[in-house]
């Protein structure tokens, strides 16, 4: 391979700026000590595997201040502030307070079903960090099917889910894992559908491969699939259980979810999970939407790890704005959104690419002729679809009525409560001979758009 020529990053060992490096020079003084061959590959294996959980328990912990104080500001609060400068200390304090909490479990609840949920939920989000490139040169496990192995992974997620509810041994417990996996196998086939708009275009399913072909053409290729890319993030926030779509644990619900008899580090890991899996998804969406560690040269003078994990921290900012801005679906409204508009169009999207790859094979036409015009008439597409989508389709998930309605008069009880009975001697009589109802028993009328002879507290 050719030099480049505006590199400023070195082949040694201590420049830091490719982290393969120094596994590269490890790898060399293992053979030239004779080790065992085998100890090359059990010695890489271990730095990238502590590489990359040093990553993942790093940011388990700033995400949890980061989100707060984030969301605080998007709802004019503060956030954690007081345990340590601007509160930074806060996450660490949590940590230590759910280790000191007791472990509980349910008599009647399976023992070993019961611990692997939490365990089975967190090490898909840091396994799928494995295949993805950091570098140009970092990657910890290449795979030819690299977009496979990723699909694969999140899909334990649903096993998990309901091994918990269904080793808890609670109804409830149960209610919320069904609900959650429904979700999760609706929103499944939209996200697989997007990812595959991908790996039609860039004619690849390795993930360092997407990333060279975003860089040989100087495009993201969120750019020119825009509408996959909504397709995926909105699948993917419903697969997260995030706000808007953490419908199994919300706090307007009876229970729960699915980890309601889940205390202490057990449901610290459930916890967690949810903060890795948010990571691993906005790395996801930052190497095959983003372009990874490319950035337009950038990643000649910067180091490429330095921008994917500034890639993942700006696609991780949009979860949190979702969080924070937008209110939760009912669980109806969530499932019909999948089955009635992303399912149907990220099928469209795949008849669209499918052509889209014919013509430019066929026609032989240039990158810089055909990316750009490919780029406009895919964003109209997009548009045309989500604006067609409100204007017929919008209405039926309106949460409120078409119109207003005026009501002259309305009865208000009111609460058995507040109800104090008069003495029957003392009861005055109205003048048509029935007894008169006095404000505390309730009974106001609404007249001229105020409340007349409501209770009173």
């Amino acid at each position: 391979m050719t030099p480049r020529p505006l590199t400023l990053i070195t082949d040694n060992w201590y420049d830091i700026r490719d982290l393969s490096n120094l596994s590269g020079k490890i790898e060399e003084l293992i053979r030239d000590a004779n080790g065992p061959h085998w100890a090359v590959w059990v010695v890489s294996a271990l730095l990238g595997a502590i590489g990359i959980v040093a990553f993942i328990g790093g940011v388990a912990i700033i995400n949890i201040w980061i989100e707060r104080r984030v969301v605080g500001r998007m709802q004019s609060r503060l956030g954690p502030n007081r345990l340590g400068p601007f509160g930074l200390l806060q996450p660490l304090a949590d940590a230590i307070k759910l280790m000191q909490k007791e472990v509980l479990q349910p008599k009647a609840a399976d023992g070993l079903v019961f611990s692997i949920a939490p365990i089975a939920f967190t090490v898909p989000g840091i396994v799928i960090m494995a295949v993805l490139p950091w570098g140009r040169n970092m990657s910890l496990a290449r795979l030819d099917v690299g977009i496979l192995f990723i699909l694969a992974m999140s899909s334990l997620g649903a096993l998990a889910v309901f091994t918990g509810g269904y080793g808890s041994n609670n109804k409830y417990a149960l209610f919320g894992a069904m609900r959650v996996i429904a979700m999760l196998v609706t929103y499944e086939i939209p996200s697989v559908l997007a990812l595959l708009g991908l790996v039609l275009f860039s004619g690849t399913m390795d993930l360092a491969d997407m990333v060279l072909f975003q860089e040989k053409f100087w495009i993201p290729l969120v750019l020119v699939q825009p509408l996959p890319f909504l397709i995926y993030f909105i699948s993917s926030s419903a697969e997260l259980n995030r706000t808007p779509a953490d419908l199994a644990e919300a706090e307007s619900e009876i229970a729960g979810g699915y980890h309601v008899e889940y205390s202490g580090m057990k449901f610290g890991l459930f916890y967690a999970a949810e903060l890795i899996n948010a990571v691993a998804i906005s790395a996801i969406i930052a190497t095959v939407f983003l372009g990874g560690w490319w950035f337009y040269k950038l990643d000649e003078l910067v180091p490429g790890w330095m921008i994917f994990i500034g890639k993942i921290y700006a696609v991780y900012f949009l979860f949190v704005w979702t969080r924070g801005t937008l209110p939760r679906f009912r669980i109806d409204q969530l499932l019909a959104f999948a089955w009635k508009w992303m399912t149907p169009m990220a099928f469209a999207n795949i008849i669209v690419v499918a052509a889209e790859v014919l013509i430019w094979d066929e026609t032989g036409a240039s990158a810089g002729l055909v990316l750009p015009l490919y780029i406009a008439f895919n964003m109209l597409f997009a548009g045309v679809l989500i604006v067609a989508w409100v204007r017929f389709m919008g209405p039926r998930f309106s949460r409120f009525p078409d119109r207003l309605r005026y009501f002259d008069r309305i009865d208000v009880p009111s609460l058995p409560a507040m109800r104090a009975p008069a003495p029957a001697a003392a009861a005055p009589k109205s003048g048509s001979g029935a007894p008169a109802r006095s404000a505390s028993e309730g009974g106001g009328d609404l007249r001229g758009g105020r409340l007349v002879g409501g209770p009173r507290p």
